[in-house]
């Protein structure tokens, strides 16, 4: 499947899920949950990319985490019925698979597999969360620029991502002014290439070379949970398939 958490669980476990999993389109800029609002779906997707969005009393806006087919938007409604904390915003058109959220509780309830993935989204999103929060406030804005530009890069996989200086604005949480001003930078530096249709193509290497650390710790770290996860499950599901008559190693002989 698209998506890695699902695609990670065994066969039996996701087939827990597997009846009530819609695939839907995500749209460009489209708003799949809003925060404050009754967390209705669980969001998978399979392409694409997705923004968490913190607005405060002001009208400003920031960027917290990213999410792509490494994760899921919503999951955290496993803990209960609930309100969205933040706003997700598509920022790279793709598709995604939705079930809603009380079904899911109920296969989380089910299924030890789910539950471990369930971790695994949240271990990965604290670590985004706390690197994010420290390169804010310790890296100059440029740094992150590119940072938030590798990042939604790693998750529709090319390097043309459709973002427009309002959308930069918004993620970075600084004014349309200083994204033009960052942007003729990154172009000195060869880094990026922009037209005005909204468009962005990088060069992932010139802009890893002004993105500060933060960019491969998360990528480096996230990569080795989801290697712990999937190797987990495939025991599990090896370990299931010994216990059911007819496909042991003595009875395949």
């Amino acid at each position: 499947m698209g998506n890695r958490l699902l695609a990670a669980l065994p066969a039996s476990d996701l087939d827990l899920l597997k009846p009530e999993l819609e695939v839907i389109a995500l749209d460009q800029d489209a708003v799949i949950s809003r925060a404050g609002d009754a967390i209705e779906y669980v969001f998978f997707p399979y392409s694409g990319a997705i923004s968490l969005m913190i607005e405060m009393a002001d009208g400003h806006t920031v960027a917290i985490a990213a999410v792509g087919r490494e994760g899921a938007v919503g999951i955290l409604s496993v803990l209960g019925p609930s309100s969205a904390d933040n706003t997700a915003v598509v920022r790279a058109a793709g598709t995604a698979a939705r079930i809603p959220a009380s079904r899911f509780h109920t296969a989380f309830n089910r299924s030890p597999a789910i539950r471990h993935a369930v971790q695994i989204h949240v271990r990965a999103m604290l670590k985004q969360l706390q690197l994010g929060s420290a390169c804010n406030a310790l890296h100059p804005v440029e740094a992150r620029m590119a940072r938030w530009l590798l990042q939604l890069r790693d998750r529709v996989d090319q390097d043309v991502l459709p973002l427009t200086q309002q959308a930069l604005s918004q993620i970075l949480g600084v004014r349309r002014t200083t994204v033009t001003l960052l942007m003729r930078k990154l172009r000195a530096r060869r880094a990026i290439r922009s037209d005005r249709r909204g468009l962005i193509e990088i060069d992932p290497a010139r802009l890893a070379a002004v993105a500060c650390e933060c960019h491969n710790v998360m990528h480096l770290e996230v990569e080795e949970m989801f290697t712990l996860h999937s190797a987990r499950s495939r025991a599990a599901a090896l370990s299931e398939n010994r216990r059911i008559p007819g496909i042991e190693s003595g009875d395949a002989m």
